[in-house]
């Protein structure tokens, strides 16, 4: 399991990456462009590469690279990926390092023609799988989860009459957590895990044109209007005879990720029926509701944190006010090498503003505290800026268990809330006071909607996770290996 390297961009939980895929055959959208669109509406899901892959008549062409969307294409590239349907790709390595060779969609060639896949997600029982198919003799070109989940829709094709079916037996091989699009030569698939795990949603352009999409935003960048989520446990295929059902959906097991909500969706998207910012909003009523404080402004950390700290306002009377200013032209995140360097660029991507918080009491509102490097560093800024009080208050409760999947919630030895009671760590950060959102707030954020994971502060895992000796490990097959 990989985490965030100490940057400016604040150390947080990241989310694997984010899908979006389009089927359009009468050309009424050119997929590419509505890809274009989508991931530029999905980078926040995934900022280390990027990739699209198009189908013109059964013949597939794809690119992708490091970097961010705007980065990795240019005008001439996507008019070469023209066709009649796409599936695209933004990506945050949790497992799998952030080389090009991991960088998706996947494109491979097999007995049966030509297949491309865009995963999100972790499955727990990889590392197994991997490791028989390679000593049967199977050869890996990547260190991702999803080139297993090619390799096994391949290997079911070759035993039944179509893809989607092949897409069917997969679903039934594979643990954890997968919201996946799958692109032959002539049809588009869409699958979510049977917990729901990763949001998935369809949308619809005109009469023919299907999207599939990780959040409802990105069907809003493309013009689509929105149909429904797609169930977990369910198979969805847009193809030449329309949009069809292969395998229907079972909410019985459903645990899609809390943080979805907490932080990883953009605040404009609605998942699973809820708005992102209604449910971020309600977690500072909450919080304000569970941890008052005598302040005399409400402020948040750009950007989730900012939602939260108007929910704490409306219900605590405490005026909102920008205090914490986010650079937004700072692309990717940068790796420094000393700590020193480390600890100067959080200026880079925040910064206090003084002239509002120079002598004043103030509520600080973040999503989330992992190793609490970041958040010492924000407290600091606002008490160097003028701040009299900082008291620091999270819309989440405190992470105690790492997460198997899909994000890079580290091992309990690097998570602060396991070592430290709360009034440790709010000495440790320099803040006047710390209060997180505790597990009975958080079942209230959302009413009247049940089926959540939250593992992350519990433990309760609802699907098996893998063997945490060999999980530890890097594969040895890839190590060997190393790319400059």
């Amino acid at each position: 399991m990989r985490f965030a390297a100490e940057t400016g961009d604040s150390y947080k939980p990241h989310e694997e990456c984010g899908v979006f895929g389009i089927y359009s055959p009468d050309g009424t959208v050119q997929p590419a462009y509505a890809c274009y669109n989508g991931l530029l509406a999905l980078q926040h899901r995934g900022q280390e590469s990027c990739g699209i892959a198009s189908n013109n008549q059964g013949v597939i062409s794809y690119s992708k690279d490091m970097g961010l969307v705007t980065e990795a294409f240019t005008p001439e590239i996507l008019e070469k990926l023209d066709g009649q349907m796409a599936i695209s790709h933004v990506r945050y390595s949790t497992a799998g390092g952030s080389v090009r060779e991991n960088a998706q969609p996947l494109v491979l060639r097999y007995a049966k023609g030509v297949l491309a896949i865009a995963h999100n997600g972790n499955l727990t029982n990889a590392r197994e799988m991997r490791e028989e198919m390679q000593q049967a003799g199977s050869i890996f070109q990547t260190t991702i989860d999803s080139e297993v989940i090619a390799y096994i829709i391949a290997r079911e094709r070759l035993h039944c009459r179509s893809v989607e079916e092949a897409v069917v037996r997969t679903v039934d091989q594979i643990r954890g957590a997968f919201s996946m699009l799958i692109m032959s030569p002539q049809k588009l698939i869409a699958a979510r895990d049977p917990h729901g795990f990763r949001p998935l949603c369809l949308g619809r352009i005109g009469e023919n044109t299907w999207v599939f999409a990780s959040e409802t935003c990105a069907l809003d960048a493309c013009g689509a209007e929105f149909v429904r989520d797609i169930e977990p446990g369910e198979v969805v295929m847009a193809g030449p005879n329309g949009l069809q059902v292969i395998r229907k959906g079972d909410s019985s097991k459903k645990a899609l990720c809390i943080f979805e909500y907490i932080y990883f969706s953009r605040t404009d998207s609605v998942i699973d029926g809820v708005s992102v910012y209604q449910a971020r909003k309600a977690a500072g009523r909450l919080l304000a509701r569970e941890n008052p404080a005598e302040a005399d402004m409400v402020i948040g950390v750009p950007e989730s944190g900012v939602d939260a700290a108007i929910g704490y306002s409306e219900e605590s009377g405490i005026p909102f006010q920008k205090g914490v200013v986010r650079n937004s032209y700072v692309g990717r995140t940068f790796i420094k090498p000393t700590q020193e360097e480390r600890a100067r660029s959080v200026r880079i991507k925040l910064n206090a503003l003084a002239s509002e918080v120079k002598d004043k009491r103030v509520i600080l509102l973040d999503d989330s505290i992992v190793r609490g490097t970041t958040s010492a560093r924000i407290v600091k800024m606002l008490k160097d800026a003028g701040a009299r009080e900082v008291h620091l208050r999270i819309s989440s409760p405190p992470f105690l268990w790492p997460c198997y999947y899909g994000t890079d919630i580290p091992s309990k030895e690097d998570l602060i809330a396991c070592k430290y009671s709360e009034e440790e760590i709010a000495r440790l950060l320099g803040a006047d006071s710390l209060s997180y959102l505790s597990l009975s707030a958080l079942e209230q954020m959302i009413p009247g909607k049940k089926g959540f994971c939250n593992a992350c502060f519990t433990g309760n895992y609802p699907a098996e996770i893998p063997d945490l000796d060999s999980y530890s490990k890097l594969d040895p097959y890839t190590q060997p290996i190393k790319r400059i």
